[in-house]
């Protein structure tokens, strides 16, 4: 899908694929703060949304290359590191004497440059590998073999995600036992995940691809 397609075409559903992208990036970042526990398992509450971010992020590079989805990408690292910012100034802004909830607001939503640097360069380097294995897979297959791109490409990105994010988000907060059962649980989840919703994917992409192409 040619960058003058996206650029020109209203139409387009480029814009809100990127939107859609950016959304599910921050709203898993929030939920990402709270441990969960299930049992002798441990992870985060991004589990319910951050898979759907690789996801997304398939679509943006199958459907419209690797050089649209590295704009969407580089767009949810800005907003990341914007958001996180924000946070920042709203927790360092004297509270409303009437306002009680600075302590909650300060463990939800508190800036930890330890999270958020974890948070920000896991993103940007799962995203950016997920999107380059996706074309290079593409490439080597002459486009066939969809189903192998989009398990390889997540496969290699979340393990990059998770692996940076972990040592630097657990540097000093938990024990190695800990560590490794949160890189392992949650690495496994969200490949696992992609590999779960291959027929949903394969549909949107292939309605996407369906769409873009009557624009011309």
């Amino acid at each position: 899908m040619s960058d003058q397609l996206i650029r020109y075409s209203s139409k387009s559903l480029f814009p809100i694929i990127a939107a859609v992208f950016v959304a599910l990036l921050l709203l898993s970042n929030i939920s990402a703060v709270k441990l969960i526990e299930f049992g002798p398992l441990i992870t985060d509450g991004g589990l319910f949304l951050f898979p759907l971010v690789y996801i997304v992020g398939d679509v943006l590079t199958e459907v419209y290359g690797f050089k649209a989805a590295k704009r969407v990408i580089y767009t949810g690292f800005a907003f990341g590191v914007l958001a996180a910012f924000t946070y920042y100034l709203v927790q360092i802004a004297p509270p409303a004497a009437s306002w009680e909830n600075q302590a909650a607001f300060e463990s939800i939503l508190g800036f930890v440059p330890q999270i958020v640097i974890a948070s920000v360069l896991a993103f940007l380097a799962g995203q950016l590998l997920n999107s380059w294995v996706l074309v290079k897979v593409k490439a080597k297959t002459n486009e066939k073999k969809l189903w192998l791109r989009l398990i390889s490409s997540t496969a290699v990105g979340q393990l990059a995600d998770t692996v940076v994010f972990t040592m630097i988000a657990s540097l000093g907060r938990l024990s190695f036992d800990e560590f490794l059962n949160y890189l392992v649980v949650g690495y496994l989840y969200k490949t696992l995940i992609e590999v779960l919703l291959l027929p949903i994917t394969y549909r949107v992409i292939a309605r996407v691809k369906a769409h873009e192409a009557m624009l011309g």
